[in-house]
């Protein structure tokens, strides 16, 4: 079976780069799965986890808090401010970061502190939602 390069790169460093049979990532309007030559795209992906299943075999579990997904029939491209490999993600600490965006969003003074406490709130559930996803895979 063909491969393709992945490489997952966050605002602080290169996440994965290896050779995948499959990639599959939350996209904006739902789930996308990638194989080797597919049509190019680019598109934003929501935060969540991206599974990538390597050329050996093996899966790789990254979580990423939203970013941009570019996509050329031999290299896949996921950019992200935040990226965690699987394997590093903490639930407790997932856990109180929920817990404090939730007292954000009850103290939220203005749109713009309500805005930012939604969107974290939707991230640190996300997070938590791919920490289980890979933990039931492990």
């Amino acid at each position: 079976m063909s491969t393709i390069q992945v490489d997952v790169v966050s605002a602080e460093a290169s996440i994965f780069s290896g050779q995948a049979k499959f990639v599959a990532l939350p996209g904006e309007a739902g789930e996308l799965g990638i194989l080797p030559g597919h049509v190019p795209l680019i598109t934003r992906i929501k935060p969540g986890a991206v599974r990538i299943e390597k050329a050996d075999g093996d899966e790789e579990f990254v979580f990423v808090a939203g970013g941009i997904l570019e996509v050329q029939p031999h290299h896949i491209t996921v950019l992200s401010d935040t990226a965690i490999r699987g394997h590093d993600l903490d639930e407790a600490k997932a856990m109180e970061a929920r817990k404090s965006a939730e007292e954000a969003l009850k103290n939220a003074k203005s749109d713009i502190d309500l805005a930012k406490a939604q969107s974290e709130l939707a991230v640190m559930a996300a997070q938590i939602a791919a920490l289980r996803k890979y933990r039931q895979k492990k």
